[in-house]
């Protein structure tokens, strides 16, 4: 009987003789950008109470000034961030912010449940590359700890401040 050929019977090389990945193809990638929400804590009295929130950045993004950086905020804040957005890059679609909570807003989970949408929120946000080119309020909301609404909302109107120092 003749011998037949099947297309795929190649010689296989040794398991010896593949190639190891190279060291540098563990490395981070080029650009990378990690945004964390992390740990709520309640502030204030009795109707002055409010929420803040940690927001942890580790970035290589030459437009973010600091590789790490660690600030606070609150959902008034968020709001008052995301409605600068919206009114700076009209072409980008802001995503929503987690709902307002009228009842139990310091429960744990209802605390829980907001930290994460926040988080996705500013990751969606913050990974967009024309609001990272774009945005006068982008970088100073997640990095700087001097933040304030009125200091950037002054500086949106005028544009003539320096952002970040």
């Amino acid at each position: 009987m003749p011998k037949t050929h099947r297309a795929f019977d190649y010689p296989r090389p040794a398991a010896d003789s593949r190639k190891l990945p190279d060291a540098d193809e563990y490395n981070l990638p080029e650009n990378f950008l990690e945004i964390e929400v992390v740990n709520p804590v309640t502030h204030g009295p009795g109707g002055k109470m409010y929420t803040s929130f940690e927001i942890i950045c580790r970035t290589n993004i030459p437009v973010f000034k600091m590789r790490v950086s660690s600030v606070r905020r609150r959902y008034s804040d968020f709001e008052w961030f995301r409605d600068r957005l919206e009114r700076e890059a009209s072409r980008v679609n802001i995503p929503p912010l987690p709902g307002k909570v009228f009842t139990n807003r310091f429960d744990e989970n209802v605390i829980e449940t907001r930290r994460e949408g926040l988080q996705r929120f500013l990751q969606i946000v913050a990974g967009h590359p024309l609001l990272q080119t774009g945005s006068k309020v982008l970088v100073a909301f997640i990095q700087d700890p001097d933040f304030s609404k009125e200091k950037y909302s002054n500086y949106v109107a005028s544009k003539s401040k320096a952002y970040y120092p």
